[in-house]
């Protein structure tokens, strides 16, 4: 694991905030710019083989239903942003474990990379709050080193292509895109 996500891995800081903060809404901009379609399709599916997967934790697939069924339970939007930040930097951590420095998609997962150090720098500003119950639990199994028993094999693509969805769906109002 890189040195920079130590320091990200780290943050239990969640904003406090109902609205996104705009470093928070500048970030996921960029990285809703990164993961368009045509780059997602050319670098998580053209250049790996046919149906290749990768094996992640059951808890580091966040797709919109789980979102819509902890917003339907009280789960307050900073505590989801905070639980999409931690599944999807911990899915793009996945996804670059498996490639060599050499693959055509290295330097791709890097610059999401970056943006993630940069968007967990951004969560760090912040005061320190408890996030509910439901959604530090998910945190804590996605960060334990022993909870690789409850794994499946996911398409690279399709983990950008929920950390998108997830995204727009916890960012796109609060940051008033105008698609989301």
């Amino acid at each position: 694991m890189q040195q920079g996500y130590a320091a990200v891995l780290c943050v239990l800081a969640v904003l406090g905030l109902e609205a996104a903060a705009p470093g928070e809404c500048e970030l996921t901009r960029l990285l809703q710019d990164k993961l368009q379609y045509e780059m997602r399709l050319q670098y998580m599916k053209h250049y790996f083989p046919i149906d290749y997967t990768v094996q992640v934790q059951y808890e580091e697939v966040l797709r919109p239903s789980n979102i819509t069924r902890l917003r339907n339970g009280t789960v307050s939007e900073a505590a989801l942003r905070y639980l999409w930040f931690h599944v999807s930097s911990q899915a793009v951590l996945r996804i670059r474990e498996v490639l060599p420095e050499k693959h055509p998609s290295w330097k791709y997962t890097q610059e999401l990379c970056q943006l993630f150090d940069a968007l967990g720098e951004e969560y760090s500003k912040y005061r320190q709050t408890d996030v509910e119950t439901v959604v530090a639990d998910v945190v804590k199994l996605i960060h334990s080193a022993g909870a690789e028993s409850r794994s499946k094999a996911v398409r690279p693509k399709a983990l950008l292509d929920n950390c998108l969805k997830v995204m727009r769906m916890l960012y796109g109002v609060p940051c008033r895109w105008e698609s989301t």
